[in-house]
């Protein structure tokens, strides 16, 4: 299969030869003739599979089909909603390359920016426009964006959109979009409130799901740690002074945590940095990019924060806390064995959350391997617990905060 089979027109063929692009990915190869067609689509897809081709593809080409007057001003008919400005940045850029040879036009806009040149962007006339729902909907509230003449509308990342608060933004917005056009969401995980949110925006859809479970446990090797929850960061330290963890992202469940792991990472002497949403976006970017280009080895992250990262020859994910949602653990462990090459993904366990580690196996259809004879082991399958020493190093230092109790 290759895209001159997707009945895709020589300018964008052109175009994606040129970025490189050769034989579609399998959600593209699945949803563009869907979406070519006119068909509502509700798609299953994690980062990483070509989701943005998959939309931005049929979007142009439906665009530059359709004839207007080039003599009036452009109207908005595309509107892709996005939870960040970085994969707001993606998206358009994606846009961009791919209808590099059709003259339509593309806008991105999104907040923690002056919105001056953003507005007069959005004055000069538009075919496309690519947002975040707060800066959207404050640009519609001071008459800059017009959303009556709609054609396409794309919900992109809408679980992380509902994980991030914006869901209420969302469906503000979409009470403002034509009701009769042509409707996407993307979606990783599909909870209760996503998929009722699905059935109410969409027309008779078509779903897909692609990259499947399978697929992704078979490329990473797997372990799980039964460790006390007071022995997790020396259990964390212990791996990460075996020089085969060049690289690793480690997952809190929350901010605070996040936080903590970091601060006492770097009291025991790792260079460690936390991202995650009370973070300034400088500050996060900054982290992301010294993790990216080897200069930071070791990146603390929520699973918000770390959604939509594009991180190569990534080497360990190490889940210090497990996932309440099993299809995150998929998605944690993606990240690493790219590309073909190996990765390892590392979990602790505590008493505590036996029962996610339980849901975890059950929807991957395998038991993690369990990593034993460490020095923190502890056993709570069926009820029993094994006690183990509270082991502490000698150069091993707690955080004040900690010591006080």
């Amino acid at each position: 299969m290759t895209f001159t089979n997707l009945q895709i027109i020589e300018p964008i063929l052109k175009a994606l030869l040129s970025e490189g692009y050769i034989d579609p990915t399998p959600i593209q190869e699945q949803a563009i003739p869907i979406l070519l067609k006119g068909k509502d689509l509700l798609a299953s897809a994690q980062t990483g599979t070509g989701k943005t081709a998959a939309f931005a593809i049929p979007i142009l080409q439906k665009l530059h089909q359709t004839t207007y007057d080039i003599r009036k001003k452009r109207l908005i008919k595309a509107l892709v909603l996005t939870p960040t400005r970085e994969l707001a940045g993606q998206i358009m850029d994606s846009f961009r390359n791919y209808g590099k040879n059709l003259g339509l036009r593309s806008v991105v806009i999104y907040g923690g920016v002056k919105q001056k040149p953003q507005t007069d962007a959005l004055r000069a006339g538009l075919d496309i426009l690519v947002a975040t729902p707060g800066r959207l909907l404050d640009l519609i509230s001071q008459g800059f964006v017009d959303l009556s003449h709609l054609e396409y509308f794309v919900l992109d990342e809408a679980d992380r959109m509902l994980d991030m608060g914006f869901i209420n933004d969302v469906k503000k917005v979409i009470k403002l979009l034509p009701a009769k056009r042509q409707t996407m969401l993307f979606s990783a995980t599909m909870p209760a409130a996503i998929a009722q949110l699905a059935k109410s925006i969409l027309h008779d859809p078509i779903r897909v799901m692609v990259t499947p479970v399978e697929t992704t446990i078979k490329a990473i090797g797997q372990k799980v740690y039964f460790v006390a929850k007071r022995n997790k960061t020396r259990l964390l330290m212990d791996i990460l002074r075996d020089k085969s963890v060049v690289s690793a992202l480690v997952f809190s469940r929350t901010k605070h945590g996040a936080n903590k792991i970091v601060k006492e990472l770097i009291l025991n002497g790792f260079q460690a940095e936390a991202i995650h949403g009370n973070k300034s976006q400088t500050a996060r970017q900054g982290a992301l990019n010294k993790f990216k280009n080897k200069q930071l080895r070791i990146l603390v992250a929520t699973d918000i924060a770390a959604r939509g990262l594009d991180i190569d020859q990534l080497s360990h994910v190490v889940n210090f806390d497990l996932p309440e949602v099993p299809e995150t653990y998929i998605h944690r462990i993606g990240r690493t064995g790219r590309t073909g090459l190996e990765g390892e993904s590392l979990s602790f366990c505590d008493e505590d959350e036996v029962k996610l580690l339980d849901a975890i196996e059950k929807h991957i259809k395998i038991k993690i391997p369990v990593a034993k004879n460490h020095v923190h082991q502890e056993n709570y399958r069926n009820g029993q617990v094994k006690k183990t020493t509270n082991f502490q190093p000698k150069n091993f230092h707690l955080s004040a905060k900690r010591k006080q109790h």
